[in-house]
């Protein structure tokens, strides 16, 4: 697949490395230090390499990993993502790492996932991978034992999400299909959720979360 990473922090740079190392071909984009980009691109392998936004939006699929205030700037810079399928990570719910707050507050009244489906209409917009941490994702393997933890994703488009879904498969996770995009308000809070409780449990980051079925 032909994969454009826009954001290349923790997020964008694990992912992104581990899909050129599935094979696919990955465009590293948004940094302030170029140098970034070309070191990544390199780290990654013969199918990465380092481009503008434009180039990575080009791509048939995009990983928006971003933080919420630069959403969108990021995607008016990138130009028409019609008919394009867009994975998100962005979260706009912020955990307190007092562990001292019941409940987490937000002036949200829907996901991030929704407003990046509402401001990009014709795109086909996919939530996953915000359920996991990037010093997993950086780390040899994601195994824990004998197990591998799960990712949700969430979407409307279900062909866009059997591609998520094999992409989470590419990176050593399990996926889960958790339902359609309003579902990406569930797992933003629960991904808020998640993170507080690994940090406040001092167990951050060597902390997986599996989806136990039978």
């Amino acid at each position: 697949m032909k994969i454009g990473i826009i954001g290349a922090g923790n997020m964008g740079a694990g992912l992104g490395k581990l899909w050129a190392k599935a094979g696919h071909e990955v465009v590293f984009s948004y940094s302030r230090d170029q140098n970034k980009l070309l070191e990544l691109a390199t780290v990654a392998g013969a199918t990465a390499k380092a481009g503008t936004i434009q180039e990575a939006a080009a791509q048939d699929i995009i990983l928006l990993a971003v933080w919420l205030p630069a959403l969108e700037e990021v995607i008016h810079a990138a130009g028409s993502l019609d008919g394009k399928i867009i994975i998100t990570c962005v979260s706009g719910i912020q955990p307190d790492f007092t562990g001292q707050t019941i409940g987490l507050a937000t002036d949200l009244k829907i996901s991030v996932a929704e407003v990046i489906q509402q401001l990009l209409p014709n795109a086909k917009v996919v939530e996953a991978f915000n359920t996991t941490f990037a010093e997993i994702i950086a780390s040899d393997s994601r195994q824990f034992g004998a197990d591998f933890p799960s990712v949700f994703y969430c979407g409307d488009d279900v062909e866009s999400k059997q591609i998520a879904a094999n992409l989470i498969e590419d990176c050593g996770y399990k996926p889960v299909n958790a339902g359609n995009l309003l579902v990406a308000r569930t797992l933003e809070t629960l991904a808020s959720a998640w993170v507080q409780f690994a940090v406040t449990s001092q167990l951050f980051p060597n902390l997986g979360l599996k989806a136990l079925q039978r």
